[in-house]
């Protein structure tokens, strides 16, 4: 299956294509999240291998939404010291920010229909995302940007957990926004975080980084 998002040329059978979707979303982790310390709170569950990555190759919502309510019941099901939480790469639609952000509403209303408000919660990365009010090229929109669109299922109770041992929590986007910002455009774009990343040499900035069970 071809996928609408944008990326260099590559594998040819669905197993490879989701390897190298779960390759560049495990590199933008290492190198940019927990790199850059974008979320004090990722590099332990990355640590313990508390993360499942999941690639959905859906062409349309229903497909995303099906993909997301098995995810959403594996997830709260799952030990969380086996699991944690979930990444889910969306490879074949949604390629568009504004359809994007408009689906959000789809999948926080099946948060509700299943009765998992405020015992897990979604957030969300996609390639183009941008904060409102600023350029499509502002540094400070790479705080939400992964190489892939991306839901990103989490557990309310290890949210409450990590806020607690980092007090300072409401001070994170602030401090983002100022390491992007130091960075810059040009320093982004050297940590190779975008689709196709993984493809890079290994002597690329940061090294080559390790690969991520796909489901």
């Amino acid at each position: 299956m071809p996928t609408s998002t944008p990326s260099p040329a590559g594998p040819s059978t669905e197993a490879e294509r989701d390897a190298r979707v779960v390759q560049d979303t495990v590199r933008w982790l290492e190198r940019a999240v927990i790199g850059l310390n974008l979320c004090p709170f990722a590099k332990g569950v990355h640590g313990k291998g508390q993360i499942h990555y999941v690639v959905c190759a859906a062409s349309g919502p229903a497909g995303v939404l099906h993909s997301l309510e098995r995810e959403l019941l594996a997830l709260v099901a799952a030990p969380p010291a086996e699991r944690d939480t979930t990444l889910l790469m969306l490879s074949g639609c949604l390629d568009d920010f504004l359809d994007f952000n408009d689906f959000l509403d789809e999948s926080d209303a099946l948060l509700e229909s299943l009765g998992l408000a405020g015992v897990l919660q979604i957030a969300s990365f996609h390639p183009q995302f941008r904060f409102a009010g600023t350029g499509a090229d502002d540094v400070s929109n790479c705080t939400n940007r992964a190489p892939w669109p991306t839901l990103h299922l989490l557990r309310e109770d290890s949210l409450d957990r990590a806020v607690q041992a980092f007090p300072e929590a409401e001070a994170i986007f602030g401090r983002n926004v100022e390491v992007l910002e130091a960075l810059g455009a040009q320093g982004w774009e050297a940590l190779g975080v975008g689709a196709g990343g993984a493809e890079r040499p290994a002597d690329a900035p940061g090294g080559a980084p390790a690969a991520g069970a796909g489901a």
